[in-house]
């Protein structure tokens, strides 16, 4: 395995997950324009980001441990689908299931190709 395909298969899952983590955090930016006062804004505004939250944890937990990372995140791709029971937009399923797919893919072929990956 040549030593940019190493660094690619490396980086790539963990650099898509802050890159979700990101997206998923825009999506709390509504409570802006509720009309809350500060304290209702603060509490809405972490509720909005519990998600990111537990997304965050996810990828600390996959940057030491694959394996962890390819069932968990797949595992939420899944939970995201069971979820919300067929009532959203193919698009946000591509989107957020999709992407959680493609990083637990990833997280799982770093499992598989770690001795590669990490030897010099």
């Amino acid at each position: 395995m040549h030593a940019a395909m190493k660094r690619i298969l490396f980086w790539a899952p963990r650099i898509l997950c802050i890159l979700f983590t990101a997206f998923l955090s825009l999506f709390s930016l509504d409570v802006f324009g509720e009309g809350y006062g500060f304290g209702e804004t603060v509490l809405a505004l972490f509720m909005h980001l519990l998600p990111v939250f537990f997304v965050i944890l996810l990828l600390i937990a996959a940057w030491r441990w694959e394996w962890i990372g390819a069932i968990l995140f797949i595992a939420l791709a899944l939970f995201y689908v069971v979820i919300t029971k067929g009532r959203e937009h193919w698009g946000a399923y591509a989107t957020i299931s999709g992407s959680l797919t493609v990083m637990g893919v990833l997280f799982l072929l770093n499992w598989i190709y770690r001795g590669r990956i990490r030897s010099r």
